[in-house]
This record gives structure tokens, sequence and C-alpha cells, in this order.
């Protein structure tokens, strides 16, 4: 994938042959997000589902969970996911974004047995439109990453921000390193418009030091939409890469 000549904190790590380590998640043909978007050829009607996936197996196979509690089912359209464990006693809890019927909350899960998950609470805001508030903040038209500092009373101070050359979607934070993942959106006008003959492509990016003066954005993996189209999240664990997609498939990938 090509990238403006402008961009020169870019660092390609993977580009040419780039999706060779790369394989189809099985059972997953495609995300069903039902959320302003309104495309034929993918199938809006069925629930969302969670799955788990472990990428440490030679051949990860995803498993379904369970979902246990009072969250409505029927109408559960998960989008994106972040993962929490309380260091105090382990407990591991999942937050979840939920566009039921066109709404945007957020569900508050626990990890109650290794395929159960139990639904613990809905939390709905005004603020809660289209996009969930982070300390790191996706501009998608600007093509930017923005870095705010949280301050006492619920403010956040504009720190700076990370010119990236795409339309970043979900953001992941490495709590090891604090390099940032994200899917992107290389052209964000062909996954709106949609043309399966010219599909939109994908793009991993990551951001290494982005506190310092000199932070490093790199491509670790993109294509032109014939393997994988609208990537929107990434997620890495020693040494593969988990990516996600807003209606297509997912893959995982060996970085090694």
């Amino acid at each position: 994938m090509l990238f403006s000549s402008s961009q020169e904190t870019y660092q390609s790590s993977l580009v040419a042959g780039c999706t060779q380590k790369c394989h189809q998640v099985a059972g997953i043909v495609y995300s069903n997000i039902k959320y302003r978007f309104d495309i034929p050829e993918f199938n809006w009607d069925s629930p969302g589902k969670m799955y788990l996936l472990n990428l440490l197996h030679p051949k990860p196979t995803p498993v379904q969970l369970q979902i246990k509690g009072e969250l409505d089912l029927s109408s559960f359209n998960p989008h994106g996911i972040s993962v929490y464990t309380d260091e105090t006693d382990d407990n591991i809890y999942v937050f979840v974004v939920n566009h039921p019927d066109d709404a945007s909350q957020v569900e508050i899960f626990r990890f109650v047995a290794e395929d159960t998950l139990e639904h613990l609470k809905t939390i709905t805001h005004p603020l809660l439109h289209r996009y969930v508030l982070y300390i790191y903040v996706s501009d998608i038209s600007d093509h930017e990453i923005d870095v705010f500092e949280r301050k006492k009373g619920e403010k956040l101070e504009f720190i700076k921000s990370v010119d990236v050359g795409s339309s970043c979607d979900n953001i992941e934070v490495d709590q090891k390193t604090g390099d940032l993942w994200m899917g992107c959106h290389p052209n964000l006008m062909k996954m709106v418009t949609y043309d399966p003959k010219d599909p939109p492509g994908s793009e991993v990016l990551k951001i290494k030091n982005i506190h310092s003066e000199n932070p490093v954005v790199s491509l670790e993996y993109g294509d032109d939409g014939k393997v994988l189209m609208v990537s929107t999240v990434a997620t890495p664990y020693k040494g593969k890469l988990l990516i996600g997609s807003v209606f297509h498939k997912a893959l995982y990938c060996d970085l090694k």
C-alpha cells in the first residue's frame, strides 16, 4: 500500500507480500454490524455474536461465547471491544460498544466461565452518539490521532496530533509497550460508496513512542481489499495479530 510522500514519519515494516503470513479466521465469514451501512451484498438480519480465539493455537478456531443476563440478544449489535483485568481479584471484564436499533451504548460483561459472559450493566449517555470518548481519539477526516491528557474534574487537555495518513477506526493500546494499534481505511469514500468491483482496502497502523517528540507510524498490514476489506480493529498478542473488519471477515497474522 502506497502512502503520501508528506508522511515523513512513515516506516513500512510490511509492504510487499504483507498478506502472506495472514490467514482467514475459520468460521467467521463477515461481521454483521448493522450501523449506518446499507450494503445488500451482506446479511444484516442475524443478531451479533461474541467469540473467543486462542491466537497461540496452530489453527485458531473461534468459540462462540454464551451470554447470560438480561441483555436483549435479539437486538445485540456489537462494535468496538475492550478487555480489562482487575488485578485485585483477577476478574476479567469486557466492554462492548453496542448499536441496538441504531442507538449507541456500552455493555459491560464479566467472564464467569471459559465460554460464558455475564452481562452486568448497560451505559447510555447523550455524548455516546457516534463515537466512544477516549484519551486517544481518531480524527478520521484529518487522518490524525489526537492525544489528550486526563485532568481533575473529568476534563481532557489537548496535547498533540499525530499524522497517520489514513482514516483510522478503533484504537488498541498495548499495555506493555504503550504502542497504539489501529484498523484503518486508506480510502474512506470507497467504504461509504462500496463497489465490489473496486473494493475498499485495509490497513493496520502502529504508533510507537506517541508521547515522544518523534513518534513513529508504521504499516503493519495493508492490502487493496482483495484479502480483507475495511479493517476496523487490530489486536496484537505474543507475536500474533488479530484483525477485524466492519462487514467483511477476520484475519490472524504472524508478526514474527
